[in-house]
């Protein structure tokens, strides 16, 4: 019987951790917890899901952490996850029938960004043979595909493959989880320091470029994220990654045309085609921008061909239809956005904007009522801006 571990390390996630632990107990034959100083009840609660908790001191590098918690792994295979993360119930089958391949060294898994406001999927490889030679490198964003590709150039004989389907949620991305942590600055202190020893490293450069870009430091992600570039990785997703934060960093300058090359070079690579679904999303908004509306027509049913569920597809080619004068097919796919994702404010709003300009007041004044109580949740000053702008056209809601 071929035998599965839960690989963690954790400190003070005594919030997150029942729901990723409740989520493979079922699952996996061991779980082990290791904690890197929390304060918490984080050790308690592991232990009372049964997992074996051992320490470790803190050095700013995951990659030492996840290397000792490999240590205490009895499994034939290993799942890593993240106290942030939960396993989804409808890949287990797909995972199990996975690890019964006697060929297969490495499974890489979809993970799904929940809240990430750009790349809604990212390609993780957490799930691997328990082998002598496989370790985590890099000390933020621990991975083992280092090792994995040594071992494959001196052992051809094993595969690599990947699950199609999401396998894990992944909610660190949103909002309240990263104000409640150090986050940034973790990630950040991590990535300078490898970096001053490995400054021209690719995957270096991509990651504290990205996390510079995402901070508003564009000078400095710039900088990084040409020099990773100029590095000439082979990777796809490495290359991939590299062109997307380029785009994101010229988009914001604006340098619009700097960043329609990287957006088309990104969404080039080969690789899964939802990894690229962020790429594809800011291109199409990027042209709509322009005026080139048949160019962002086509590009959001290329996003759409990829991911029929990916709602913010729906509402960005909604946005096209209606600016194109195509109201009713606009209703439509501002509608289907709605049903993929009922808190959608802005959908609602402008719902409501081209079911006015369709002569349907009673509907239009629905949608804007919703559009303004999800507002007054998510965002109360843009609540009270739509309020007043309605109320300047006659309607007092």
């Amino acid at each position: 019987m071929i035998t599965l571990s839960l690989c963690m390390i954790v400190k003070d996630e005594a919030v997150a951790l029942p729901k990723c632990l409740q989520s493979v107990k079922a699952v996996v034959d061991e779980m082990v917890v290791v904690d890197t100083g929390s304060s918490d009840q984080t050790r308690e609660i592991a232990q009372e899901f049964g997992a074996k908790v051992y320490d470790f001191d803190w050095c700013n590098d995951f990659s030492a952490a996840r290397n000792h918690s490999l240590k205490y792994v009895q499994g034939d295979w290993v799942l890593v996850l993240d106290a942030d993360e939960v396993l989804v119930a409808g890949a287990v089958p797909m995972l199990k029938q996975a690890i019964q391949n006697r060929d297969r060294l490495l499974v890489n898994l979809v993970r799904q960004e929940v809240g990430a406001k750009q790349s809604p999927y990212s390609l993780v490889s957490r799930l691997f043979r328990r082998h002598p030679d496989i370790y985590f490198s890099q000390p933020y964003h621990a991975m083992v595909d280092e090792s994995v590709s040594l071992i494959l150039t001196q052992e051809p004989q094993w595969q690599v493959s990947y699950l199609p389907d999401v396998a894990i949620l992944h909610r660190g991305y949103q909002a309240e989880a990263i104000a409640g942590r150090d986050k940034f600055q973790k990630a950040q202190a991590a990535m300078e320091g490898f970096l001053a020893s490995h400054p021209s490293d690719p995957y270096g450069c991509s990651k504290l470029g990205a996390l510079y870009v995402q901070t508003g430091d564009l000078q400095r992600g710039l900088e990084l994220l040409q020099r990773g570039l100029g590095s000439s990785p082979e990777n796809p997703t490495l290359l991939f990654e590299l062109h997307y934060h380029l785009a994101l960093a010229y988009s914001r300058l604006p340098d619009l045309a700097q960043a329609e090359i990287h957006y088309q070079a990104a969404a080039e690579q080969p690789i899964l085609p939802k990894l690229k679904l962020g790429a594809y999303n800011n291109w199409g908004n990027l042209l709509q921008a322009k005026g080139n509306l048949v160019g962002a027509k086509l590009v959001y049913q290329k996003i759409l061909q990829i991911d029929p569920h990916f709602a913010a597809g729906y509402y960005n080619l909604g946005m096209t239809l209606k600016a194109e004068g195509n109201l009713t097919a606009a209703i439509a796919a501002y509608q289907q956005a709605i049903t993929l994702n009922p808190d959608y404010a802005v959908a609602y709003q402008n719902l409501g904007v081209a079911l006015l300009k369709v002569g349907n007041p009673p509907a239009s004044l629905a949608a804007f009522r919703q559009a303004i109580a999800l507002h007054q949740q998510q965002d109360p000053t843009e609540a009270e801006r739509l309020r007043q702008g309605l109320k300047a056209l006659g309607f007092d809601l």
